[in-house]
């Protein structure tokens, strides 16, 4: 969160350096005072940078509690698995796709309701919201997945670290084929959009909708002013929680089925699962997901407020 906010309040001097020499010193201080000028004029390039700024920060600042919350999920179990040593293991995979991850899916996600908003008349629906965080969820886990599949095979102790898993997963193409390498490197890749499609369809909505009551509880002239950065880490909080624990089933085969030693159907998971360890095996690591995405849901959507709010030139 302190490298979001650094970096935005960065921006915030640059671009109070740039309107004195860049802008047009002509226009009256009313109109300037009540359109304020971006210093980004792109809202995709805005979304761009400030998911890429967001991503990085939540992932690397909360990656303690997903190692954990993955060793408890996994089938050894979690001591077995490393239970408290080495839980920065993995964290470059995470560093590495945190950043393209998050990016794309807020340039899809803002870009799909620009979209729908055209269409209807400037209004977008909680259907709307739906159907962009889906999408952005879809775009993004073309980087998320393989970011996933190293990074929990370090966390979980199947390799020493990031480097390790990677290679092994490419070394496949000399012994198996490219086609094997990439269906490894893209295991697990149905559930996680079988995960990560109902939690942002749980999770925006449910944003988007506590940042819309906000707005209207105020007075006409203030409502231009849009959402603060505390108000939707409080509301991006709140949000993830929720979204947390109604999906942590599908998080527990996700992981299941990344760090299973030989590829597996989703169905042989479950009924293995339900079979020899019973229904409370499905949330495992309840606790440690709600809480990760409760803090992380307040700093991601939080950071990336403030960027964008930084960027579109709102104090």
């Amino acid at each position: 969160m302190q490298l979001a906010l650094d970096i935005a309040n960065g921006v915030i001097k640059l671009r109070a350096w740039l309107s004195l020499y860049f802008y047009d010193s002509t226009v009256p201080a009313m109109e300037s005072s009540t359109a304020p000028i971006p210093l980004v004029q792109s809202p995709y390039l805005r979304s761009l940078i400030a998911g890429a700024l967001a991503g990085t920060t939540v992932d690397t600042s909360l990656f303690p509690l997903d190692t954990l919350k993955t060793r408890l999920q996994s089938a050894p179990g979690f001591f077995a698995s490393g239970g408290f040593k080495g839980v920065y293991s993995g964290i470059g995979s995470a560093i590495v796709g945190s950043a393209p991850g998050a990016a794309l899916f807020f340039v899809t996600y803002d870009s799909v309701k620009r979209s729908v908003a055209e269409r209807n008349g400037g209004h977008v629906g909680a259907g709307g919201h739906m159907l962009a965080a889906s999408l952005g969820e879809v775009a993004a886990c073309a980087v998320r997945v393989p970011t996933e599949v190293v990074k929990q095979r370090a966390q979980a102790g199947v390799a020493k670290g990031s480097r390790e898993a990677l290679s092994g997963i490419l070394s496949l193409s000399r012994t198996h084929g490219f086609t094997t390498m990439w269906r490894e490197l893209y295991r697990g890749w149905s559930i996680t959009v079988m995960r990560e499609v109902p939690f942002t369809v749980i999770q925006f909505p449910l944003w988007e909708g506590m940042k819309r009551w906000s707005v209207s509880r105020r007075s006409v002239t203030d409502r231009a002013r849009g959402v603060s950065a505390g108000e939707s880490a409080v509301y991006g909080s709140l949000s993830g929680a929720v979204a947390a624990g109604l999906t942590t089933p599908l998080d527990v085969l996700k992981t299941r089925l990344m760090l299973a030693k030989e590829k597996e159907s989703v169905v042989h998971i479950t009924k293995r699962i339900w079979r020899d360890e019973g229904s409370r095996a499905f949330f495992s690591g309840l606790g440690p997901r709600t809480m990760w995405i409760s803090i992380g849901g307040a700093v991601f959507l939080g950071s990336y407020q403030y960027v964008s709010n930084a960027l579109g030139g709102i104090a």
